[in-house]
């Protein structure tokens, strides 16, 4: 657990007895370690998040604003992902993140099955989960994975398209996120750019032609 009730506090600029009020009444996630309160900065973001109350970690833009999709995308772009289903897909798309701990993945798995169960941005065969609730996890840089799936997943209504690609994204905050989405929106309005996603293209013709669109 890296924050103490302090730490909290500050974060979410209210006073210790606040949180600790939140913590006994409004379902604040803690950990009692050696009779003091600890606290997960990915917990702690969350569940302000859910609850709108601004958490100056949650809206700023990391120093320098965020890295190109192309930059964000290399590595990170996987083809014949798993999944029959739509909570197998979830899990395949999780797995992909490049997270560096295997809780945070863990975390990943429930937070994206727990959001795509509430509806997912599904356009013309792209899942885009989470869109409207950022995944906020305690990373330094935006993250963003594009999952191309072996076979078509039906992600919703019967006359909804099957989906066949997936977008994760990972962000520090929710600027950062909502940021990241623009970005993606805007090249996925590019007729080039939908060819190759709609064909499954190979990374380097899909990393190529988003650093002409950069």
């Amino acid at each position: 657990m890296d924050l103490n009730l302090r730490d909290a506090a500050k974060i979410l600029n209210v006073s210790e007895s606040t949180l600790s009020r939140w913590i006994n009444d409004e379902g604040l996630p803690a950990f009692m370690i050696n009779g003091r309160y600890r606290f997960n900065r990915i917990d702690l973001l969350e569940w302000a998040n859910h609850r709108r109350i601004p958490a100056a970690a949650l809206y700023h833009l990391p120093e320098g604003g965020l890295p190109s999709l192309d930059s964000l995308l290399e590595g990170n772009i996987h083809h014949n992902v798993p999944g029959s289903d739509k909570t197998a897909v979830m899990a395949a798309v999780a797995d992909r993140l490049p997270l560096a701990s295997p809780r945070d993945k863990v975390l990943a798995v429930q937070a994206l099955s727990h959001r795509e169960a509430k509806g997912s941005t599904v356009i013309d065969g792209i899942a885009i989960p989470h869109a409207r609730s950022p995944l906020i996890f305690g990373v330094d840089r935006a993250i963003l994975t594009l999952c191309f799936l072996k076979e078509a997943v039906s992600f919703g209504a019967p006359e909804q398209t099957p989906v066949h690609i997936v977008w994760a994204v990972v962000s520090p905050t929710i600027r950062a996120h909502l940021t990241l989405l623009a970005k993606v929106a805007s090249a996925l309005h590019d007729a080039e750019f939908r060819q190759l996603l709609d064909r499954h293209a190979a990374a380097p013709e899909i990393l190529a032609r988003l650093r002409q669109l950069a």
